[in-house]
């Protein structure tokens, strides 16, 4: 799957959530609401990852590769609400990595 295709998919599945938020509490959630629930969720990697290694007593239920991709998804939300691409954001990202690191 290529970047173009997770951002659009992404896209249609905020919708939707969008459209739950509307029934059920009235209003869509705010960027700012979004970014704290992907912070929720990065930290739920942080543990995971704990678990998986060895270091945390297991609390979950083996869900790393689920929340690695919620975390993601929640980076093309993210994207998308502030008016970036995540194909820009990402390829910005590792050409100064790479530029940085030669």
């Amino acid at each position: 799957m290529d970047i173009k295709e997770v951002s659009q998919r992404a896209a249609k599945i905020r919708q939707r959530y969008h459209e739950l938020e509307l029934k059920y509490h009235g209003s869509k959630w705010s960027a700012e609401e979004d970014a704290l629930a992907f912070l929720t969720d990065a930290g739920i990697v942080g543990r995971l990852v704990m678990d998986q290694q060895g270091w945390w007593p297991k609390t979950s239920d083996d869900q790393l590769d689920y929340k690695i991709g919620e975390c993601i998804w929640w980076l093309a939300t993210l994207a998308d609400q502030t008016g970036l691409s995540l194909e820009d954001c990402i390829r910005h990202f590792l050409d100064q990595r790479e530029r940085d690191l030669k």
